[in-house]
């Protein structure tokens, strides 16, 4: 069956290497639908100019479409309020507001952090270094085989010293969701808050952010079909009310005397300078094109193929897959006996196939799993069973290779 969607996507319909393209790292970066691409042209053709500051007619169109996105990002999370949604530059950035801001204004010696050694180093390092500046211990909640979580043990983890959790929602090197519902309301029994790393999770599956109840979320545009260079922090007004910005400067400003100054409400006043208003757009139109095929869609689609992935893969003699045996969604990370990741993903290329390799920015993780890097295909709702079939085809083709080459 053809694939439905792909149609929408134009760099998808070319050859790499004289193969057609099979785009496998939507992990790393997705890729754009024709409306993503139109909408950021129109802004930049047809009413290119700055927010919130002027008051000509381009200025107003500009606005309008800034903070239209803004309000796409609350239904999208469904967030009470658009005061609770703030622009950053990605995932990392808004990590950092709050591991900068809220970590460091409120920990001190005796009070923890916990984490988990599967995190992206964007969600790692910010908190590391966090624990560092204020005297807190940094702990690791204790992952299974599989790189999930026991509830159980969990539970013997937190206690009234846990400020903070910092924990991803689903694993970019192992698949695994984790069960953050149950986490928060774990966290917030002994007064603590939890902060989500959403950035592989957001593009996959419905998030509500009431209904988990985070107290902090993060997420990147260009993960979910938006542009690059635009993310989103959403956090719950009373925190964000409580927090200082950490960049100063025009946009974020209420009042300047020569000794003092006063800031925006939010969620302005973390949004120093001018803000990224193509990139929103696009995050808009974006979201649009998410909401037209529908995240339980999404979501199907994409735990099907990695199934499918997983179990056509396991075929292959030699090849060692990460994480959960069930219950994975949008990835499938591996390593092929004998053949460095780097020289899989280098074949696959010749075959005109995008494959990640490497660390994938989670070196802890890999010392837990006593690998030094993998590869890993992740998938979205562009692709379908015939590319991991010609996946399947080049990691055979890949083994033969280094099996003649090696006897």
């Amino acid at each position: 069956m053809t694939n439905p969607w792909k149609k929408d996507f134009p760099i998808l319909h070319q050859q790499v290497n004289g193969h057609p393209l099979v785009y496998l790292d939507s992990g790393a970066t997705s890729q754009k639908p024709y409306s993503v691409i139109e909408a950021m042209t129109q802004y930049y053709e047809g009413y290119n100019s700055n927010v919130h500051r002027g008051v000509h007619t381009l200025g107003t169109k500009a606005t309008d479409g800034f903070e239209g996105a803004r309000e796409k990002v609350r239904k999208f999370i469904h967030a009470k309020s658009v005061q609770e949604i703030i622009f950053t530059r990605g995932t990392t950035t808004a990590i950092n507001l709050v591991a900068s801001s809220y970590a460091r204004a409120n920990l001190k010696p005796g009070d923890e952090i916990i984490t988990t050694v599967a995190e992206h180093h964007s969600n790692f390092i910010p908190w590391q270094q966090a624990a560092k500046a204020t005297g807190a211990t940094f702990k690791f909640l204790p992952l299974e085989a599989d790189g999930t979580l026991d509830i159980a043990k969990i539970a013997e983890m937190i206690t009234p010293q846990t400020k903070i959790v910092a924990i991803h929602h689903l694993s970019n090197v192992m698949g695994t969701v984790q069960p953050i519902k149950e986490l928060a309301q774990m966290v917030h029994a002994v007064g603590g808050v939890i902060s989500v790393d959403g950035a592989q999770a957001a593009p996959h599956m419905r998030v509500d952010v009431q209904d988990l109840d985070v107290d902090f979320y993060q997420f990147s545009g260009h993960k979910m079909m938006g542009p690059t260079g635009i993310g989103v922090l959403y956090g719950k007004k009373s925190l964000l009310e409580q927090m200082e910005p950490i960049e100063f400067g025009g946009e974020m400003i209420d009042l300047v005397d020569l000794h003092d100054s006063t800031w925006k409400e939010l969620p302005w006043k973390f949004e120093g300078g001018t803000p990224i208003i193509a990139g929103a757009i696009g995050l808009g139109a974006a979201i649009d094109y998410l909401e037209s095929v529908g995240m339980d869609i999404m979501e199907a689609h994409d735990r099907k193929l990695a199934t499918y992935a997983a179990e056509q893969m396991s075929q292959i003699e030699g090849l060692t897959i990460y994480g959960p045996k069930s219950e994975r969604t949008s990835l499938v990370t591996f390593n092929l006996d004998d053949v460095h990741p780097h020289d899989v993903a280098t074949v696959l290329d010749a075959e005109g196939i995008a494959v990640r390799a490497g660390h994938h920015c989670c070196q802890p993780l890999m010392r837990w799993l006593k690998a030094t890097a993998t590869a890993r295909a992740s998938f979205y709702l562009y692709n379908d069973e015939s590319d991991i079939d010609a996946l399947v085809k080049g990691l055979k083709k890949t083994k033969e290779y280094f099996g003649h080459v090696f006897r």
